[in-house]
């Protein structure tokens, strides 16, 4: 390790590993170390970090609230581009990471820091995540990730580190965790421990933001959701920020037990891992979302957006937020929702966030051409020509096939 690093900026969310990473950074490098706890909606109080980062000998303390801007600047933007990983993952870990390290960069300025550190072990998706986020805003700076670095690779070692320093460890913490949780104002991961089966049942030990589909109401709750160029901007009429949109949708899904996902994905770093997610007022927006894109987009840019999108969320996933290729195919996306704006009803009951009816100014829906009784505006005699066009080349093949006696 490199003995020339002055100080750190560090990644804290004051719990036991990155307070045993705040000791180690001051021991190994000898260097100043400045905290950063983000305040991205994850429903926990930040005082307390602050308090330990203070016992630390911390003087340089940052804790920021980055709700607005993450779900203006990073959920939004992912929406409009309707991006899940493969069929189901609604990305709420991995779109946090380029915010957090936009600030650690930038804390890094402000401090004149020369090395910025986080607590990502050296398995999982976040180390990238973090590292290739800060080689794209500033290459200049060491990334420290003790987890690659230390020997302390066990529970049993951290707290023995911990109690050595006199770092204060919960009564919750010495026991083995049962699963670890990152948590978010768009969503909740769990995994590890307990999960690592993936043929065990789990949601009932692991789920925090959401009620069982069983025990929700046995009354539907319709709502209705307004979007302007692609976002959302209003529920039932009430005009909402970013962050209150997402919590206020957030409430009413954990209510109907909506947004619950166990899912073995492959990571990034070649192996599978299982997670237990919960998205409740994700579910409900993204659903909503392609609803009103359906009256709002015409067939060529749907499916070309469709075509784009799984490049688009593997970008994310993977950490390539502040790449060229993700900014080129988000200012496509974005040109798309010009004219996405409108209502969405939505009908929430017991897990399930359903479609009921959607309106736009701007829609493309044209009952003239789609009925089924008499109209003035659609020659059914045109589908024949049509349909002899697009066989032609098909006949052709055919015709080849049967000249050379090809029978498959």
């Amino acid at each position: 390790m490199s003995k020339s690093i002055k100080k750190v900026v560090l990644a804290y969310s004051g719990g036991l590993d990155t307070s045993v990473i705040l000791k180690w950074l001051q021991d190994a490098y000898q260097a100043e170390v400045v905290t950063f706890t983000a305040d991205l909606g994850q429903g926990e109080e930040l005082g307390p970090a602050r308090e330990k980062a203070e016992k630390a000998g911390i003087k340089q303390i940052y804790i920021d609230d980055l709700r607005e801007e993450f779900i203006r600047d990073y959920v939004f933007p992912m929406v409009r581009a309707n991006a899940v990983y493969e069929g189901e993952y609604l990305l709420g870990t991995s779109i946090a990471r380029p915010l957090i390290s936009k600030r650690l960069v930038e804390i890094a300025h402000e401090t004149g820091a020369d090395a910025v550190a986080h607590g990502a072990t050296g398995k999982g998706n976040d180390q990238v995540r973090f590292e290739l986020a800060v080689a794209a805003l500033d290459p200049s700076l060491k990334v420290i990730a003790p987890w690659r670095e230390w020997d302390l690779n066990s529970r049993t070692k951290l707290i023995a580190y911990a109690e050595q320093h006199g770092i204060s460890v919960p009564k919750d913490k010495r026991g083995e965790a049962p699963f670890s949780v990152d948590a978010n104002l768009w969503h909740t991961s769990s995994e590890g421990k307990l999960l690592e089966d993936p043929s065990e049942e789990a949601f009932n030990e692991v789920c925090l933001r959401t009620c069982h589909p069983e025990d929700a109401p046995d009354k539907a709750e319709y709502i209705t959701i307004g979007f302007e160029r692609g976002d959302a901007v209003s529920v039932n009429g009430q005009a909402l920020s970013p962050a209150g949109l997402v919590t206020k949708l957030n409430e009413l899904g954990s209510k109907h037990g909506i947004g619950r996902l166990d899912l073995v994905e492959n990571r990034f770093v070649g192996m599978k891992s299982r997670g237990i997610y919960e998205t409740p007022g994700g579910t409900i927006l993204m659903t909503a979302h392609r609803a009103i894109e359906q009256l709002t987009l015409d067939r060529g840019a749907t499916h070309l957006k469709d075509e784009l999108m799984p490049k688009y969320a593997k970008l994310i996933y993977e950490g390539f937020w502040f790449s060229p290729e993700r900014e080129m195919l988000q200012a496509a996306i974005d040109h798309s929702q010009r004219y996405v704006s409108g209502e969405v009803r939505m009908k929430l009951y017991k897990g399930h966030a359903l479609t009921v009816g959607r309106s736009s100014p701007n829609s493309l829906y044209s009952l003239a051409h789609v009925t089924f009784e008499e109209d003035e505006v659609y020659d059914q005699k045109d589908a024949e020509g049509f349909i002899r066009l697009n066989a032609l080349r098909l006949r052709l093949i055919a015709e080849r096939k049967q000249r050379l006696g090809e029978n498959d």
